[in-house]
């Protein structure tokens, strides 16, 4: 790929001093969550104990959540016969093989959202005039908000699901007073341990906490990479928008010579629609997992809220809400930035059509063509080449949830 070569007649050091702080805009929640996941690509210079490190905590990661699935996957095949009950831990052994296949996607991607993350911050290097970088930070502080907003439900449903509603609940006394323990969210078969007696059901209930919050931490990092990869290739389309709107004029930080400022905007296009290929190479198992494992839980959350709602129980009603809002928006983030990145590939068409390119000399204005061309068959986000990431994906998600649901409950009444 081109660098791009643009003279720049602005403060060299002011430029320098604000590029970590803009990367960090960037990229910085990203870290915070993926990086004690053990998810975060690693550094091409790391030692061998770091590299260890990582792998460590991969093998913790991966155990944690098998802790909480395998045990109960037992329990639903060889202890439990009723229908609502095998319903309710049905979505959340879904929700597990979820976030496995998210975590090592995230992983075996790691070359790719390396080569992402450069991309991001030789963007912002080349990024010096004013008008530009304004339009990179208010595309990176949105990309930010949508992170924060996911991880704000994300973790507020799993401290509902994992302590607000079983301590709720309250515990169970069995054999006359003799046995009082705390049922566990992830109900572990008795072939493996009696998890009622203490400490064992201590241990299993706080392991199972601490395992659903790494399971929720994968959720939320997997969809923060997907809004923030998604939104820096929309500002960097708006800034390539700008770049045609000056192609007959120029500006000043643009060099006087037409062709060169033509080759300059191509040079940008491809580079944009590389990194939007990029991004859908990064999240094409994600995105596939998301759009068809959400579906399912979403219908059973559906089910989950009319079943709590005939028991009057409360805080089970509230806890189901709380994770069908994350969900429903997790969904509704990957499906919206998909549209956006869509639309705004076909606006680059637009705006070179509407540009006084007539004004041009000679035959120059042809050269137009090739890009107009190229909008209209720009790469566009995917789930793995199966749906494309748009609203009208994220209408039928929520269309066939309900259908689904009425079935279930047609099948269960």
């Amino acid at each position: 790929m081109h660098e791009l070569h643009v003279t720049e007649k602005v403060n060299p050091v002011a430029t320098l001093c604000d590029l970590k702080k803009d990367l960090q805009l960037s990229i910085q929640l990203n870290r915070w969550i993926l990086k004690p996941l053990g998810a975060w690509p690693k550094s091409n210079q790391i030692s061998s104990i770091e590299r260890y490190a990582y792998a460590l905590i991969n093998v913790i990661c991966t155990s944690l959540i098998g802790f909480l699935f395998v045990p109960s996957a037992i329990y639903l095949v060889l202890e439990m016969d009723d229908a609502y009950n095998i319903l309710k831990l049905t979505g959340p052994l879904n929700f597990c093989l979820m976030a496995v296949v998210k975590y090592s996607s995230l992983i075996f991607r790691e070359d790719d959202i390396r080569s992402g993350i450069e991309h991001i911050a030789s963007d912002w290097t080349n990024t010096q005039h004013y008008d530009d970088r304004i339009i990179m930070i208010r595309n990176a502080k949105f990309g930010r908000r949508l992170v924060t907003i996911c991880a704000f439900f994300m973790y507020g449903g799993a401290t509902f699901y994992y302590l607000a509603l079983p301590f709720n609940n309250g515990k169970i006394t069995e054999d006359g007073g003799n046995l009082t323990y705390r049922p566990l969210m992830y109900p572990v078969a008795r072939v493996i341990v009696d998890a009622r007696h203490s400490p064992i059901s201590e241990i299993f209930f706080w392991t199972q906490c601490l395992s659903g919050f790494i399971v929720h931490s994968i959720t939320t990092g997997a969809c923060s990479l997907a809004a923030v990869f998604a939104m820096h290739a929309y500002g960097r389309l708006e800034v390539l928008m700008q770049w045609i709107e000056h192609l007959v004029d120029g500006r000043e930080d643009f060099c006087n010579n037409i062709d060169e400022r033509l080759k300059m905007i191509v040079q940008q296009h491809v580079r944009v629609l590389h990194f939007i290929s990029l991004t859908d190479k990064i999240l094409r198992e994600i995105s596939v997992v998301e759009i068809v494992g959400c579906t399912l839980s979403m219908c059973l959350l559906g089910y989950y809220l009319i079943m709590e709602w005939e028991s009057k129980e409360m805080t089970s009603y509230v806890t189901y809400i709380v994770l069908y809002i994350s969900l429903t928006f997790n969904i509704f983030i990957l499906c919206y930035i998909g549209e956006l990145v869509g639309e705004k590939c076909k606006e680059i068409g637009e705006v070179s059509y509407m540009i006084d390119w007539h004004r041009l000399s000679g035959r120059k204005g042809l050269n137009l063509i090739l890009m107009i061309a190229m909008s209209n068959t720009s790469i566009k986000l995917t789930a793995g080449n199966l749906f494309e990431l748009s609203l009208s994906t994220f209408g039928d998600v929520v269309r066939t949830s309900v259908a689904y649901l009425n079935m279930l409950r047609t099948l269960t009444t």
